[in-house]
């Protein structure tokens, strides 16, 4: 069958060079033609992602326009405005995926309103909401190596879609023939009929004002003389999170010179995730030659931001997406407590796998912190909630542990523009009252006890990776650890079964130990491995890290 499929691509006129030049290339290799053709990338809630290549099983512009398609068929039962948004970032091929996406909606009669410029995910998932579209489209890998490109899907609310929805343009997708299924029509004829129009400044300068509207202490930054150096990694992040930085008073801002422009070939840091070092070793050496307060490094699409924080002996220590997001509900709760911008019954959401050491801090202040799967957009659905009831006022936070930020309702995806600015005015008012962000993180730590949250990651590449991953998953549900380190597992949730959590079902694990520690296994949505998330506890990080050390040992056998 994978044969058929390749031959066929073979005889069709595929457009892109570099695709045909890869059909050449391949035509004496069973391996790499069964790779590309005997399977199709599949469509879930968080989109398409895969390499970049010839084939159903790789990103290019026959699968997008595919994908589209079925996102048409989707958006035609939805009646209202007919409108899809669309943004794309630095990625290679991006602005083919998303020139050839909406062509495909002009096809279908659909309008389109495409960014004229690389923007962000919550550029997308803003400009979504505020054209009232039906859907959203995000040409996109987020933090993946170079080599990646993938699609993501918004609803009418701005999130990701739904698993339901999700479903329906699957089905769609596959009653649609890759090469020739979906309607088209050229990209200038789109634009002759007035069916693709560019967002325009209006919109964009809606983001900018929402985001500034979430600062805690106005002014704060004008007089703080705050030094950053930040680096949007070849991405999105350059345009917005500079624009607002000036705009709240943070002028002295020195950015990373080869990693400032867009770049989708990623050549200073070949896996662009502010969550590794590697990814921010040329900002942290910039910082230690400019002597700033704070280095800031934002993923491809700028919904992601680590940060490393100078110490008092000149050095500079990373933060982990737990603590910054424990910073940030600690900063935000205390701040609007003291300004009197304090919403009745507020709201925070955070992830299952996200430290529990927010639950401490929220219940300090009086913040109802609710816990919801891994996936922005659950904490999405939880604004969504609370809209629908009129409240949308009680939101004041939601964060995940891979570094995702959100503050205030206007998207509904993780914003690492909001993030950068809260980031750089909590390091204002600390240092506007003697402190630093380091030692309020350890004042933290001494009040509510030693957290530690740490992720490992099991690789599973190839076709049979996939099945791998289902394997170990089923043995671990059928026959769970009785112990893990020595320590009696008491209990074992199983997020499969939605009426013992209150949530919709997920492929997540949870082992609770006799000494309050968890461990919490689940693959990742979007990539080929299964992620182990530890959270332990001691007098000190030392200890907590050990007991970490301890459990991942454990783990290893049963995930091998």
């Amino acid at each position: 069958m994978y044969r058929d499929e390749y031959s066929r691509w073979c005889k069709a006129e595929l457009v892109d060079f570099d695709l045909k030049r890869e059909l050449t290339e391949i035509a004496g290799d069973e391996d790499a033609i069964r790779e590309r053709f005997a399977a199709s990338l599949s469509f879930g809630t968080a989109g398409l992602r895969g390499t970049l290549g010839v084939g159903t099983n790789r990103m290019n512009i026959w699968v997008v326009r595919q994908a589209t398609q079925g996102i048409a068929d989707w958006v035609k039962t939805k009646g209202g405005s007919q409108t899809v948004a669309i943004s794309y970032d630095s990625r290679l091929k991006g602005w083919n995926f998303a020139r050839d996406a909406a062509s495909v909606l002009a096809a279908n009669g659909i309008q389109v309103r495409l960014y004229d410029e690389l923007m962000p995910v919550p550029a997308l998932s803003f400009a979504t909401r505020y054209y009232n579209c039906n859907a959203g489209i995000m040409i996109t890998a987020s933090h993946n190596p170079a080599k990646y490109n993938g699609y993501k899907a918004y609803g009418a609310d701005g999130c990701q879609v739904t698993d339901e929805d999700a479903a329906v343009v699957y089905a769609a997708i596959q009653k649609t023939d890759v090469l020739g299924g979906a309607k088209f029509m050229s990209f200038a004829e789109g634009v002759e009929k007035g069916l693709i129009r560019f967002v325009g400044d209006d919109c964009k300068e809606a983001f900018y004002a929402a985001v500034e509207s979430r600062q805690v202490r106005p002014g704060i930054c004008k007089t703080a003389g705050l030094r950053l150096v930040y680096s949007p990694l070849n991405g999105t992040g350059l345009v917005p999170v500079t624009r607002v930085l000036k705009d709240i008073g943070v002028e002295d801002v020195t950015i990373v010179k080869e990693q400032e422009y867009p770049n989708g070939y990623f050549t200073t840091c070949p896996y662009p995730n502010p969550e590794i070092f590697e990814a921010l070793a040329k900002g942290l050496a910039l910082a230690k030659e400019t002597g700033a307060d704070l280095m800031l490094a934002t993923d491809p699409d700028a919904d992601r931001v680590g940060i490393a924080m100078r110490t008092p002996d000149g050095e500079y220590e990373l933060v982990s997406g737990n603590e910054m997001g424990v910073l940030l509900l600690d900063y935000i709760a205390a701040g609007r407590k003291e300004a009197g911008t304090m919403p009745e019954r507020p709201v925070a959401v955070k992830s299952v796998v996200s430290t529990q050491l927010a639950d401490k801090v929220a219940e300090h202040y009086g913040v109802e912190l609710r816990s919801v799967l891994t996936g922005f957009k659950w904490i999405g659905d939880q604004i969504h909630r609370l809209e629908s009831k009129n409240e949308a006022e009680r939101f004041i936070f939601g964060f995940e542990e891979s570094y995702g930020y959100l503050a205030g309702t206007y998207v509904r995806d993780k914003d690492a523009v909001v993030a950068s600015m809260l980031i750089c005015e909590m390091a204002a008012y600390y240092r506007s009252i003697g402190s630093s962000i380091k030692a309020r993180l350890e004042e933290i730590y001494e009040t509510y006890g030693h957290y530690l949250n740490a992720v490992d990651s099991f690789e599973f590449p190839g076709l049979s990776g996939m099945e791998k991953m289902s394997g170990i998953m089923e043995a671990l549900r059928k026959n769970p650890p009785k112990e893990l380190a020595g320590y009696a597992v008491t209990k074992v949730t199983d997020f499969e079964q939605a009426e013992t959590t209150g949530l919709p079902r997920a492929n997540i694990l949870l082992f609770a130990l006799e000494n309050g520690e968890t461990v919490i296994v689940r693959p990742s949505g979007t990539e080929p491995k299964i992620k182990t998330y530890f959270t332990t506890k001691g007098k000190g990080m030392d200890e907590a890290k050990k007991e970490k050390e301890k459990l991942a040992a454990a783990m290893k056998p049963l995930l091998a």
